[in-house]
């Protein structure tokens, strides 16, 4: 019988459903309700823009896509419900098994919020979170052999807006692919690129990729869209997930009301964010893609 793990290795992703009891969902939506209403209305600064496909982000456009760090205490009670889940045992339990280690290897990293635009529809072009969409075959290949990590996406509402490259995250680009994929501009149709699909997540779904595998997103301005983007690491490969996490601007985890409103297992996880901080310079949080 096929595991999660063996799906999620064989596809770059897996679709899990039922990691949230009913109560916790209605807490989440209200919670996500809250961020969402604070970031249109302006008094939540930490935003994805309209026109900006990748960090770092600006204020250029008032239209949004996406909130940024909504565990971040400034967020009052919703930044609680939001740390709940994603301490909460049903999640840790599939991220661990995953990316095939402890729960004690689990490191905190980000945790954002995908909305709709209410002005303007949007899309992401198709990418690979962390390896230049100019990349000869070589290079692609040796980033996709030392990625132990992936994200994952709760649809909080429908979701029709992630495509996906089934196998993508395991080979290099082929030369169609590549077409489809070497500039900085998201495509007229998705599924022009060869091998996409179109992920559609019903509320309450999950689904865990491999963030290294190609793929797109396209985001209509007027469908609700409340989907919860996060991501856990294996702390046994710091080193290598630094550069794609402190992109984000993440001095706000050392806050001590952020630590407070954690549970002793989101502590400890916390802990080894901290550690990989500590032992990344300057120089080594650049930006993964430039759009």
């Amino acid at each position: 019988m096929s595991t999660i793990k063996d799906t999620y290795d064989r596809q770059g992703f897996v679709v899990v459903p039922g990691l949230i009891p009913p109560h916790d969902f209605l807490k989440l939506q209200e919670a996500s309700d809250t961020a969402v209403n604070r970031t249109r209305k302006g008094s939540w600064p930490y935003r994805r823009t309209v026109g900006k496909q990748f960090p770092p982000f600006d204020n250029d456009n008032p239209d949004s896509w996406g909130v940024q760090h909504v565990m971040h205490p400034d967020l009052g009670e919703s930044a609680i419900v939001f740390s709940k889940w994603y301490t909460s045992d049903d999640l840790t339990r599939v991220c661990a098994e995953l990316l095939q280690c402890e729960e004690k290897d689990l490191q905190l990293e980000l945790f954002n919020l995908l909305i709709n635009p209410l002005e303007h529809s949007f899309a992401l072009r198709w990418h690979r979170d962390d390896v230049k969409e100019n990349a000869p075959p070589e290079e692609e290949q040796t980033a996709l052999n030392k990625w132990h990590t992936g994200v994952r996406n709760l649809a909080l509402y429908e979701d029709s807006c992630l495509y996906v490259v089934p196998g993508s995250h395991r080979v290099p680009r082929t030369p169609a692919q590549r077409a489809h994929s070497c500039t900085l501009d998201p495509p007229d149709d998705p599924m022009d690129m060869p091998g996409a699909i179109l992920l559609t997540l019903k509320p309450g779904e999950t689904v865990f990729y491999n963030s290294n595998i190609l793929h797109c997103a396209s985001y209509d301005h007027t469908v609700k869209r409340a989907t919860l983007h996060a991501c856990t690491g294996d702390a046994r490969y710091g080193a290598a997930r630094g550069r794609n996490i402190l992109q984000h601007g993440l001095s706000w985890v050392n806050d001590e009301r952020f630590r407070d409103q954690l549970t002793l297992k989101g502590k400890r996880m916390l802990d080894r964010l901290l550690e990989l901080q500590k032992n990344s310079s300057a120089d080594e949080a650049v930006y993964s893609l430039d759009g």
